[in-house]
């Protein structure tokens, strides 16, 4: 059984293929949505989902979350005392999904489809790669997040022939991609995006909003509880905006209270850089499927953020049409990877169903241009696979030294559309040795080839002595190698992972540890006694005992969360 994963960087899901279609698994708590959140506890153990998430204000140093922004740089998180690497903490997520499936099915689970933002780089598909390997799993593919979006989109219109755009607006990155659905072949056009465009970021911006109107200090954007307390609440009011015009925050501080009144225009207008941004990659998209507006029959929404009206109504601004809403926004890539799991594992039922997809970015080599006085200029990129070329494929391109007797070349492989190298990204080097000629008989042939995991092979040819150089671009800046997998993973077996049916207690601990630290007074005393109460019940692991009194438990802190959290405004815009 190969199981469908979005790995996201606000939630994850997990889905199987089954003889009726894609289905979504739900985890310990009974939700299909694991936040991709981990904490470490005091003892060692990690906490995965909800229950970190509740943890993000209450032990903000031993809890983490947007990590997959970091995927492939290398960059270390610190939980404790200890430091992971984002792949790590992803591992994390995908092993708690994993086990998710085999309480679901009654058997191991071992391998997977993993979906990824369709622009992410060479190195952030590696360390997704990785992730996966350290929880365990063979990863069968990586599968762009907006093609998932349109296989689940396309079984839904099975034998309907279309062309559509998918806008994937996630927690923390921006995909479009344009298809052609027809006699059972889905072809993807083009894609761009925005790896660093999501929810989060307009969530940054209503905290900005917040600190102006309140004129809090900068200093208190060092608190990490009070900061995380705020991003809390500005998500609160975020979701809320969703379904009323207008939302209140309120944020305690010390013996301060600060608050904020929102409504979708003020939303709307602080939000407003982060809008005009969606339009670039539409526009490139569009135009490198040749493709106009008019000719579209429809717009299929994807990833959360998506939710947000004025994101809405930004792209029936930019359409001239509503977006379809057959499927939830939340769902859909992970429904798209099980329907790819089902086509790896060949199911009948999805036998007429041909799929391509496209390379996101050019891929090309350093290169010197010479000019009219006959001097050279270096750093310039040339590609050798454009951007949107469908994958797999294989170019080559032959090239010259630029000058006679030149013994050695440098051959530096970017990734990019920038005009010169030092804009684009770096991949890897290969030293290619040349038999000492006159520059024309010193030419060598350069082929890329790129599958449909988004991985680069280099081979490069020397024409003279038909002597072959070759790199599997897997050496990039920050990527774990196969040597370091192995190693983080006997480290990662040996944390502690709290039970999987124990859960749904630790969700609720770690909640009212959340309120308690919101509250003050009498209120505050009165949830403290009961969060001691309902602590001793689980340390003593009486299951009767717990079972009867986790209801009223959870009933009190839905009563106080009502009371003290968002407040919702109805009455219309004045």
């Amino acid at each position: 059984m190969i199981v469908g994963i979005d790995l996201g960087t606000t939630n994850s899901l997990v889905a199987i293929w089954e003889a009726n279609g894609p289905r979504l698994i739900p985890n310990a708590l009974g939700d299909v949505l694991t936040p991709s959140c981990v904490s470490l506890d005091k003892d060692g153990t990690v906490i995965v989902g909800r229950a970190a998430r509740e943890r993000l204000q209450t032990h903000p140093d031993r809890t983490a979350a947007v990590f997959k922004r970091h995927m492939g740089s290398g960059k270390l998180i610190r939980l404790g005392n200890r430091d992971f690497r984002a792949e790590e903490l992803s591992s994390l997520v995908l092993r708690s999904l994993k086990e998710d499936a085999e309480a679901a099915l009654g058997h191991p689970v071992t391998e997977a489809i993993i979906t990824v933002p369709a622009y992410f780089s060479d190195a952030q598909r590696k360390a997704t790669r990785a992730a996966g390997q350290l929880a365990g799993l063979q990863v069968d593919r990586l599968l762009n997040e907006p093609t998932a979006a349109a296989l689940a989109y396309g079984i839904h219109l099975r034998g309907a022939e279309s062309k559509f755009l998918v806008f994937d607006l996630g927690g923390g990155t921006f995909d479009v991609s344009v298809l052609d659905l027809f006699e059972g072949v889905m072809e993807v056009r083009a894609s761009a995006g925005d790896n660093f465009l999501g929810g989060e970021d307009f969530l940054h911006c209503l905290i900005e909003e917040f600190f102006e109107r309140n004129k809090l200090p900068a200093r208190l954007k060092k608190d990490a509880r009070f900061m995380q307390s705020m991003a809390a609440q500005c998500e609160a009011a975020k979701r809320m905006l969703s379904e009323s015009p207008r939302a209140s925050i309120r944020v305690a501080h010390n013996d301060a209270d600060y608050e904020m009144e929102i409504d979708e225009s003020a939303l709307e207008r602080c939000c407003a850089p982060l809008l005009a941004r969606l339009r670039d990659p539409v526009e490139t998209a569009l135009r490198d499927a040749n493709l106009q507006v008019s000719q579209l029959d429809n717009i299929v929404l994807a990833g959360g953020a998506t939710r947000m009206p004025i994101v809405r109504r930004m792209v029936a601004r930019m359409f001239g049409r509503f977006p379809a809403a057959d499927i939830n926004p939340d769902e859909v890539v992970a429904l798209g990877a099980a329907v790819q799991a089902g086509l790896k594992m060949k199911d009948a039922a999805l036998d007429e169903i041909v799929m391509t997809d496209v390379s996101p970015y050019s891929l090309g080599i350093e290169i010197s241009m010479q000019l009219n006085d006959g001097t050279q200029s270096p750093g310039h990129f040339d590609p050798v696979i454009e951007r949107n070329s469908t994958i797999p494929t294989s170019r080559v391109k032959r090239y010259f030294p630029v000058r006679d007797q030149q013994a050695q070349i440098d051959l530096n492989v970017f990734q990019g559309e920038a005009r010169m190298v030092k804009d684009n990204i770096p991949l890897g080097n290969l030293k290619i040795l040349l038999p000492q000629e006159s520059r024309n008989e010193s030419g060598i042939d350069v082929r890329f080839t790129y599958d449909v995991n988004g991985l680069l092979q280099v081979e490069v040819t020397v024409l003279k002595t038909q002597k072959t150089y070759s790199l599997l671009i897997e050496g990039n800046p920050g990527v774990l190698s196969e040597e370091d997998i192995v190693e983080r993973f006997a480290e990662l077996s040996d944390l502690k992972i709290h039970p999987r049916d124990r859960i749904e207690f630790r969700t609720l601990l770690a909640r009212g540890e959340r309120l308690y630290q919101q509250l003050r007074g009498r209120e505050r005393e009165m949830l403290g006694v009961q969060v001691l109460a309902f602590e001793r019940m689980l340390d003593a692991q009486d299951m009767r005992v717990i079972l009867h009194n986790r209801k009223a438990f959870e009933e009190m802190l839905d009563g106080i969360e009502r009371q003290n959290f968002l407040n919702p405004i109805t009455d219309p815009v004045q």
